[in-house]
This record gives C-alpha cells, structure tokens and sequence, in this order.
C-alpha cells in the first residue's frame, strides 16, 4: 500500500525521536487520532517514566500520559534498531548554540548518524528542530544517504518547524498551524497528509529552505521587537517614564502596534538561538545580519542592565553587591512552566556572584538547579519562600514572573524589591520597596 494512503488510513506507525517538550506532545497527538507510535529517546529514565505512565514535564498531565499509554498504542524505547517498524520518523531534537554562538548541530547529525545504520526504504524523516535553511538538504539527508539508499527515491525527508509554546492557555500542538516544506513533490504530499491527521491546519511551502527559514523569521521578528523594547525600557527609565505604562497605553491603538515586552533578557529553546543560525548561514553569501545582530547586542545586554539595577538599588540603603545576599524569583524561561533552557536567570545569578553577593533562588517548577551548558551557579536548592526566609535578604530580584508567586506576600517582607517583569504593579502598598528594572 502507499505510505500516503497508510498514513490516511493509520495504518502507518509513527516514529518520534526525542521525548522532550516538543517530541512529546505532538507524539500524543498522534497516539490520540489513533496511530501507533514508538518514541525513542537516549535518555533511559524518561524512557522508563513513560512506559509507567508518569509524566517529566509539568505542563503534560500525567492523567494524560497514562491513558496514552494504556491505549497499547504507544512504547518508549532506547534501541534504534527499532527504527525499521516505523513509516515515519519524526526529529525533534535540540539545536543549541556553541560557546562562540555558532550553531550546535550535533544532536542532528547524531540523530541522522543512529538513523542511517537502521532506516529502510519507503520511510518519510521529517525534522523538526531549529536550524539554518539547508539543513535539512544539505546536513540531514548526506547522512542518512550513509545507509546506502537514496533520498527522493528510497526514503523522503521534509522539514516542518516546531512552533510549542508551553503552558500557553490559547494554543497546544494540535491547534497551532503547522508549516511543512520538501524538496520533493511526492515528500511534500506525504508530509502534508501525515500532519493533516492531527494538526488543525497544515502550510505546504516549495521546500525544506523556505520551511527553515521561515521558524527563524518568526523568532527573529520577536527578538527584534523585544530588543527595541527592551532599548526602550533604558531609555525611558533613564527619563524617569514607565515603560509599561507606555506599553499599555499604545497597545490602546487598533491597527499598527503590536504589544512586545521588555525583560531580564531572552530565555528559552528559540528566540535568544535561532537569530544566530541565520546570522552564521548568511556569512556563507557574504551577507551581513547587522539588525538581527544588533538585536542580539541589546538583548543580551539585559543582565548587566539588571545587574546594575540591582546595584543602584542596593546603593540606595548603604549596601554594595559584594557581601549583599540576593533572592532570584523564577529559574524557568518563562512563567508557570518547568522549563530553565537559556533563562535569563542563570546569567543573572552568574552575574552577582561574579560581584560577591551571596544568591539563593526560588521556582516552585524547578526544585534544584539543572547543571548547565554555559552556566555555573549551582548546585543550588529553591528556597522557600517564608516572612523569616524573605527578611534575609537585602535585595528579592524577579526575575520571572510565576503566577502562583503572591506579590503582596514578597513585597511586604522583602527589604527590597527589584522588578524586571512589572509583575509587582497591583501591589498597593510598600510601593517604596520596589525598583523596576
């Protein structure tokens, strides 16, 4: 039978590698519209939560996780031999940036390496991880061709960006649009029908290229404009204005603004990493990335913005960073999720205890600190966020904005309050304890 028609009768079974916020979710899309699914992961312990049912990732039920795993529908496994009982091979694992912020494609060639000694004709490989446009051509397929077979003839391969947002109320994997490019006609086809079974709306372009660069665009036009907020935010404190009030109010106005807002810094698995992939690729033409670049500048400036905030502050009541002990509210990107990847957070603490100051944290997500790539500030353990614990610090730095966090609470027994999130502004009283940054 033709994958196209197993796939529209699902009778394909479906491959996901990497088990992570991304592989995850969209794995159980699939087991839930009735597909047989192995998802393979190298990590053992989250192949062994799931096949009991448990889930790693907070904003993914566990109620969920069991029933999908109860409906015989799905395995988890770390043997790639596996790879030849599947039609469809979906990769979604991470590209980070290197120490030099040039792009760190080993976990796809990696990937593309454990693949090419398994696949076998007849199969569709979709990846899914941000990259620069010609990954998937010109990295992903020489690889798989290791195997002996031949791309467009004996396997296909497509690319279709992921676009999770976690803990977003509005938007979840089935329900965000999903944009799908190959380079073949026969592969566009087969990838648009395999996302068309689960996805609420699929977007065919003319090919892998235009697929990739279209993920950076979309990341890069929200670092720009939070780079320009954020530019904004230095500007008007210096004038003694409130940006957020200045936010509110043009967001008043119906057509040509759209609301962005200033930070710590970029967190997360794409906004602060995919401007840099294009920046990298565009050298190959000879071309430069002067505004992309310059985005990058200002917004990684951000935690010294802060850093220097948080001087001012202490300066006010007699105290300097060195020998000052600070709290840091939130170790995850970005509120209400358990995510840390590329927080602003780790830069922030990394930054005061380079000036001495003595840092705690608190996220009620994330119990300890993960070891990280580029970060050295653990280990440390979230302190709980008691009258007693509070009044022990000279300064409180928010640094995300959790909404389980009772601002009221932490501003009343806090000596200080230094705010990067205006998450404290319907805080009435003590106001004089609060500095935003």
């Amino acid at each position: 039978m033709d994958l196209v028609e197993k796939i529209k009768n699902k009778e394909a079974n479906i491959g996901v590698v990497g088990l992570g916020y991304v592989g995850l979710p969209l794995l159980m899309e699939f087991v839930e519209k009735g597909f047989r699914t192995i998802g393979f992961d190298i990590d053992p312990q989250k192949v062994e939560k799931l096949n009991a049912g448990k889930s790693y990732i907070k904003h993914i039920d566990e109620s969920r996780v069991k029933k999908v795993r109860e409906s015989g529908l799905f395995e988890a496994t770390t043997d790639f031999a596996r790879i030849p009982e599947v039609d469809a091979i979906l990769i979604c694992v991470p590209t980070p940036l290197t120490k030099h912020r040039e792009p760190d494609l080993s976990y796809i060639t990696g990937t593309g390496e454990a693949l090419s000694k398994h696949i076998r004709k007849g199969q569709l490989i979709v990846l899914e991880s941000s990259t620069f446009p010609g990954t998937t051509e010109e990295v992903l397929k020489p690889i798989l061709e290791k195997s002996g077979l031949k791309g467009d003839r004996d396997f296909w391969v497509a690319f279709s960006p992921e676009r999770e947002d976690p803990a977003n109320p509005k938007f979840n994997t089935r329900t965000i649009p999903k944009v799908v490019g190959a380079n073949n006609e026969y592969a566009r086809e087969l990838v648009t029908t395999l996302y068309d079974q689960v996805i609420v709306k699929t977007v065919p372009v003319s090919s892998t290229q235009a697929a990739e660069a279209t993920k950076l665009l979309e990341n890069i036009f929200r670092s720009v404009n939070i780079a320009l907020v954020n530019e904004m935010k230095m500007i008007l404190d210096r004038m003694g204005i409130d940006v957020w009030e200045v936010i509110e109010a043009a967001s008043t106005k119906p057509f040509g603004f759209m609301p962005f807002y200033p930070g710590p810094g970029l967190g997360g698995h794409c906004i602060p990493i995919d401007p840099f992939y294009l920046t990298w690729k565009a050298r190959e033409y000879e071309m430069n990335t002067r505004f992309i670049e310059l985005a990058g500048e200002v917004n990684t400036f951000m935690p010294f913005y802060v850093v220097n905030r948080v001087g001012d502050a202490l300066n006010e009541h007699q105290k300097s960073i060195k020998g000052s002990k600070v709290l840091v509210l939130g170790a995850a990107y970005k509120k209400d999720v358990d995510d840390p990847r590329e927080s602003p957070s780790f830069k922030l603490m990394e930054l005061l205890e380079e000036k001495g100051a003595e840092v705690d944290y608190n996220d009620p997500f994330i119990p300890v600190l993960p070891k990280m790539r580029m970060y050295h500030v653990g280990p440390k353990e979230s302190v709980e966020l008691t009258p007693e614990n509070l009044q022990k610090y000279d300064c409180v730095l928010v640094s995300t904005d959790h909404s389980s966090y009772d601002w009221e609470f932490i501003v009343k027994h806090s000596k200080i309050v230094v705010d990067t999130r205006n998450a404290t502004k319907n805080v009435l009283e003590n106001r004089d304890k609060i500095v935003k940054a």
